[in-house]
């Protein structure tokens, strides 16, 4: 669709660049073949605008559906990094999962490794805002043991829903990942992403 309008903008250009160049029947000179040329007309000018509308209403849908598209391949991307980064953690420190995020990775530079600052993880999910690619992730532990948390629960919620993502992405201790399709904060609390019915295909 793009390329017919484009063929037809270019149509219209052309013509009036012929009948603008066309070769005069007599002989004239250069200042009044100069005097004799003219520019677009109105309509022309008016019907190139509505083609350039018409490509521009085409197209930038397009371009945010496969922002959205990238954006959600990023979360759930990063939402698999931080559940790697939580069994990390968990046989590392002998406390079991990470109770917040900010322990899996650090402030830059995170250079000496700590049970409050793993540096596992990228400091874009591990410090606050923890937002990256049009998404915020949160994770927080849950089911203590003796001082051993033994799951955790993580969020991936897009910052504008239908403008930076359209679903939101969990995981827990299981390494499943699940999303929604309303783009709502999933929750954090023990057993929340077990009850969301649709898993993410290739765990």
């Amino acid at each position: 669709m793009v390329r017919v309008v484009l063929a037809l903008a270019s149509c219209v250009l052309l013509s009036c660049r012929f009948r603008q160049t066309e070769a005069p029947q007599e002989e004239f000179s250069l200042g009044e073949a100069m005097k004799k040329q003219r520019g677009f007309s109105l309509i022309e000018l008016l019907i190139v605008v509505a083609i350039i509308l018409i490509i521009a209403a085409i197209a930038i849908p397009n371009l945010l559906r496969s922002r959205i598209a990238a954006n959600e391949s990023s979360a759930v991307a990063s939402l698999r990094t931080i559940t790697t980064a939580e069994t990390t953690y968990s046989s590392s420190w002998g406390a079991g999962y990470a109770a917040i995020l900010d322990n899996l990775g650090g402030p830059p530079p995170c250079l000496i490794a700590t049970m409050a600052t793993a540096c596992i993880i990228d400091q874009s999910l591990s410090v606050a805002p923890y937002a990256k690619s049009g998404y915020v992730f949160a994770a927080i532990a849950n089911t203590p043991v003796g001082g051993v948390n033994n799951g955790f629960e993580a969020n991936a919620t897009p910052s504008v829903v239908d403008v930076t993502g359209k679903r939101a992405f969990c995981s827990d201790q299981t390494g499943v990942l699940r999303s929604n399709t309303t783009g709502v904060a999933i929750g954090t609390a023990a057993g929340t992403c077990g009850t969301v019915a649709n898993l993410i295909v290739g765990n």
